[in-house]
């Protein structure tokens, strides 16, 4: 995919590279990167109030360049509208449970998506979440590539394809 884009966002299955991928994005073009887990949880894992939380997420869809990096489905359709390109991780579920193990046990020194006070987890409840991601967001999905059809939808479902994805400026 070539072309320069201001605005991305980057959503999807637990455990698919989605922070990864940001954080090399965002070291590659210069790009703000925002992590929607460190506005969206306080300390031990406890939720932030939903209209700080959107107010937040105002906050950064109004700058002029943003890569936000996160699923908080309630507000996708707001990154949606403001962004000019939209990256949707749908990794086999498999794949992603093992990389969430896999983080739990070596977690990268570079990648800051938590808040603080929120040591890395391996819950039941992400696990769940993680294994049913894409039957709670293909309805969303398919109504707001409808809604927005000029904004470009990406759908990485592997490894080749997300490489194709280093030549975004």
């Amino acid at each position: 995919m070539n072309g320069e884009f201001k605005r991305i966002i980057i959503f999807g299955r637990p455990g698919s590279g989605k922070s990864t991928f940001a954080h090399q994005l965002s070291l590659r073009t210069g790009t703000p990167l925002y992590h929607l887990d460190k506005f969206f949880f306080v300390s031990n894992w406890a939720e932030r109030d939903t209209e700080e939380f959107m107010q937040i997420q105002m906050q950064i869809i109004n700058s002029k360049t943003w890569i936000i990096d996160g699923n908080s489905l309630g507000s996708l359709e707001l990154r949606w509208q403001a962004a000019d390109l939209v990256l949707y991780f749908n990794f086999n579920k498999f794949i992603c449970l093992y990389r969430l193990i896999k983080r739990l046990l070596i977690k990268s020194k570079h990648i800051d998506d938590r808040a603080n006070n929120c040591p890395e987890k391996l819950r039941f409840k992400l696990i769940k979440y993680m294994w049913h991601f894409e039957n709670r967001v293909q309805d969303k999905i398919k109504q707001y590539k409808k809604t927005y059809p000029t904004t470009p939808f990406v759908e990485i479902t592997n490894s080749k394809q997300l490489k194709s994805l280093n030549n975004i400026k």
